[in-house]
């Protein structure tokens, strides 16, 4: 029996952290970082928050660029708790 060789991977990916609502009118200082080495791709939080999460051409979370207009309420929050493996922050 063979064994197949080494799984490549993606490499590492820095952390993305935005800070949201600085130099605003609605100035909400709310932080969301995704941790990109921990994203597996769910998708989970574009589908709980759509206005504010997308995911790129290889599937892993990212910020949409307007996403401050979408920051009110608790999808936010509820998308961060919706990730499988925590990759969401939100301060």
């Amino acid at each position: 029996m063979e064994t197949a060789g080494p799984v490549e991977t993606a490499g590492p990916v820095e952390t993305m952290t935005a800070v949201t609502g600085i130099g605003s009118e609605r100035n909400t200082g709310m932080r969301i970082g995704i941790d990109r080495d921990r994203c597996i791709g769910a998708g989970q939080c574009a589908l709980t928050a759509p206005k504010v999460f997308t995911q790129d051409d290889d599937g892993f979370s990212e910020l949409l660029p307007d996403h401050e207009d979408a920051l009110e309420g608790p999808l936010v929050k509820e998308a961060a708790r919706a990730c499988p493996v925590q990759a969401i922050t939100v301060d």
